[in-house]
């Protein structure tokens, strides 16, 4: 039998880096938003047009999935090994505020680097098609709308994703750009990487009336107000310090006119934590304090806690294979492990719900900002595409040198 050599990805990636800027910058240029990205999905298939693949694309959501079937021997005793690699599509809905020459000007946003991720993995998918022939099993190229919403990976799963090959992958990779991270630098953790994520939505009513007289009235706004800050005296307070949470509201609305007191307030707002425990806490509580708030003033609240996307949780074997590779390609220096989670949300931790894998953090400051660094989701975010590169390869080299540790096992890796 065959034995299946070392391929330097990441030699091959430096020459096909043009061609991925190229088509980063296109991407960038029409971002689309939650789970229909018709131009998006159209320019992904045209980069994977005359490649080996098994395209296949979603019922319900415009998502694209490719196949890529190795014809590398495997042994009539060992199961075929397949490995999924997943690339996020969606935009924001976010004006851009930079001054880049391909700067989106549909009133949407590129704001966290899955213009990247994209590019990134048709990278990985061409890396891997150049060497069909030593590919001793199978590599599905996970490409998914709507990571910021409403969720894309959940429908993906639904349709089948994670059976399109007759089995169910090994391991699973994904990564993420950060903004304020050093351009090349790659962070990794066992278990929890990143937090889960819900959403909060209050709504106070009282009763409405004049402005000039609000002693006549049951005024809702204050007490919206007011429940905006006891949320945070609550996490203070209330919540273990060793099992964090986050709560930001990022809307309030209320009013038609600054005469009027209206009848009712509704303030909107993310949930972010660590635990499963941790949010079934913030579900039981939240209700009860708002509502207390609320009848101190004489108002009533509806309250509604739900769960988007769980904590993304690393294998840590699959993350202790990960350093190995990456340490391998980039040396030590560019490789750090994450002392703490990062308190964003991902729905890959679905797949990683059910399938053995790892989440990579890949720095993307473009270094020339004189102020500190933004972060994404900012309007005005620049992340450096010289790092799709290094994406693209990682991708590759995790795929190959996993599927051939399913033939030929690795030694030396150990759980961090």
């Amino acid at each position: 039998m065959k034995v299946h050599e070392s391929i330097n990805f990441k030699g091959e990636a430096a020459a096909i880096e043009p061609r991925l800027i190229a088509l980063r910058r296109e991407l960038h240029q029409v971002p689309e938003i939650g789970n229909d990205l018709p131009q998006t999905q159209a320019l992904v298939l045209q980069a994977l047009n005359g490649l080996p693949l098994e395209i296949h694309t979603g019922l319900s959501l415009t998502s694209v999935v490719a196949v890529l079937r190795g014809r590398g021997q495997v042994p009539t005793d060992t199961r075929r090994p397949t490995v999924l690699l997943r690339g996020d599509m969606d935009g924001l809905p976010l004006t851009e505020e930079t001054d880049l020459p391909f700067a989106s000007t549909n009133g949407f946003m590129h704001a966290c680097g899955h213009d990247l991720h994209t590019a990134g993995l048709i990278g990985a998918a061409l890396l891997l098609s150049a060497h069909l022939d030593d590919i001793p099993g199978d590599v599905v190229f996970m490409f998914q709308p709507g990571e910021e919403g409403p969720g894309g990976a959940e429908p993906m799963i639904a349709e089948g994703v994670l059976e399109v090959t007759g089995q169910r992958p090994d391991a699973v990779y994904g990564l993420h750009v950060v903004a304020h991270k050093t351009a090349g630098e790659f962070s990794i953790r066992p278990k929890t990487i990143m937090a889960g994520v819900g959403e909060l939505e209050i709504t106070v009513t009282g009763r409405g009336g004049h402005g000039a007289e609000p002693h006549k009235s049951m005024d809702p706004v204050p007490v919206a107000c007011e429940i905006v800050l006891a949320l945070q005296s609550y996490l203070s307070r209330r919540v273990n310090v060793f099992d964090p949470v986050v709560i930001t509201v990022g809307e309030i609305h209320a009013g038609s006119a600054v005469n009027i007191i209206p009848d009712s307030a509704t303030l909107k707002g993310s949930v972010r934590v660590l635990s499963d425990a941790a949010f079934d806490q913030i579900a039981r509580d939240l209700p009860l304090l708002s509502d207390g708030i609320a009848q101190a003033h004489g108002c009533l609240a509806d309250t509604r806690v739900e769960k988007f996307y769980p904590p993304t949780v690393n294998d840590p074997d699959e993350t202790a294979f990960v350093v190995q590779e990456l340490t391998a390609m980039y040396g030590p220096d560019r490789v750090k492990i994450l002392e703490h989670p990062w308190m964003a949300s991902e729905d890959f931790s679905l797949l990683l719900q059910q399938v053995p894998g790892a989440f990579i953090l890949l720095g993307a400051n473009p270094g020339q900002l004189a102020k500190e660094p933004l972060t994404n989701h900012s309007p005005e975010v620049v992340f450096d595409d010289v790092v799709l590169a290094d994406a693209a390869a990682i991708l590759a080299q995790l795929a190959y040198d996993r599927v051939v540790s399913y033939i030929r096992p690795t030694s030396g890796v150990t759980t961090l």
